[in-house]
Order: structure tokens, then C-alpha cells, then sequence
């Protein structure tokens, strides 16, 4: 279970706010999502599943019906929902059900998963809009957040621990996460 709610801190503080994203292999979604500027922290781990606590060998093997999930945490001050939400689409294929790249098996499912119910209309207009660029359905799951546990501390931030490692994603798009250009950064 969460327990980081969106809270507002003291006056002069900023707005934290977390948001769940599932788009495929974690190791790559979390790299890529940690290089956007306002993203405050990031923590891969396992959503929405039949179990508490699961490890990844039973997640991988055992129909725990888990994502592998990244946990976001931003900043509201410095990105918005919806910019954050249009990267994370640029990262994913949306059409593309329980496969991105070449993980296959519903955990690597597309999903945002949400605790607070104010960021469900923001989330449903982003995927109307998002539909409106594709002939085929967007299959990306939205839910509220139901269970979470993080990972094992050797998938945390794996990327960078093994530069090497596999990942579905392209360089190209890490360097337009890191030079992405969100709300409070604008000149």
C-alpha cells in the first residue's frame, strides 16, 4: 500500500504529488522518467497485483497479475500531469497490449495507476487525446493504485548501477527527457 498522498507542506514549500506508471520493463521507464526535470524521486517496484510483496522471480513466473511500475514523485510547481503523462507516452507503444519492446507477459503492461481521485479527469483527457493520434485502441490500463511494493534494491536504479544493461528504450529518448522543457522551467 502507498502512503505518500499528495500533501502540501508549509507556506513557501512546493506541491509533491506521486503518480504510478507502468510502460514495460522498469529498468528503462525509471531512467528515462528520472531524467525529466520537476520528477523528484523515482522507485521501481510491482503494482496492482494478487499478492503483497512479491519478488520479481514470482511476478516473472507465478501469475501474480503485478506491472512493473515506476513510482513518480514530482514536483506540481515544475511539471503537470499532463506534461508528465506526455512524455511517459512518447516512452511507451500505447497500442501495444501486455508487450513493449521485446518484454512480453501482462507484467510489462502499460498502466497509470492514481491515489488521488482529482488526477483521474486529467489522466482520462490525456488518453482521449492521446487515442485521437492512433487507427488502433489505446491499451494503456488505468486504475486506481491498489497495492504497491517496491522492488529489490538491485533493480533500483538498475540503469545506472549496469550502463550497459538491457533496455527497450533509446538513448535518443533519455536525451529528450533530460532537455524536456515542463511548466516551471520555462524561460
Amino acid at each position: 500500500m502507498t502512503n505518500n498522498v499528495k500533501t502540501k507542506l508549509k507556506k513557501g514549500d512546493t506541491m509533491s504529488s506521486e503518480i504510478y506508471l507502468a510502460g514495460g520493463c522498469f529498468w528503462g521507464l525509471e531512467k528515462y522518467l528520472s531524467l525529466i526535470k520537476g520528477i523528484e524521486s523515482t522507485q521501481v517496484g510491482y503494482a496492482n497485483g494478487k499478492t503483497l510483496f512479491p519478488t520479481y522471480k514470482e511476478v516473472c513466473h507465478n501469475n501474480t497479475g503485478h506491472a512493473e511500475t515506476v513510482k513518480v514523485v514530482y514536483n506540481q510547481d515544475k511539471i503537470t500531469l499532463k506534461e508528465l503523462l506526455n512524455l511517459y507516452f512518447e516512452a511507451i507503444d500505447p497500442t501495444s497490449l501486455n508487450k513493449q519492446g521485446g518484454d512480453t507477459g501482462t507484467q510489462y503492461r502499460t498502466g497509470i495507476y492514481y491515489i488521488n481521485e482529482n488526477d483521474l479527469p486529467v489522466i482520462q483527457q490525456a488518453i482521449a487525446e492521446l487515442q485521437k493520434k492512433y487507427e488502433k485502441p489505446v491499451v494503456i490500463e488505468v486504475e486506481p493504485l491498489n497495492n504497491y511494493s517496491p522492488a529489490e534494491e538491485y533493480h533500483q536504479k538498475y540503469l545506472d548501477k549496469n550502463p550497459g544493461g538491457y533496455c527497450h528504450i533509446g538513448a535518443e529518448l533519455f536525451e529528450k527527457a533530460a532537455s524536456a522543457t515542463p511548466l516551471g522551467q520555462r524561460e
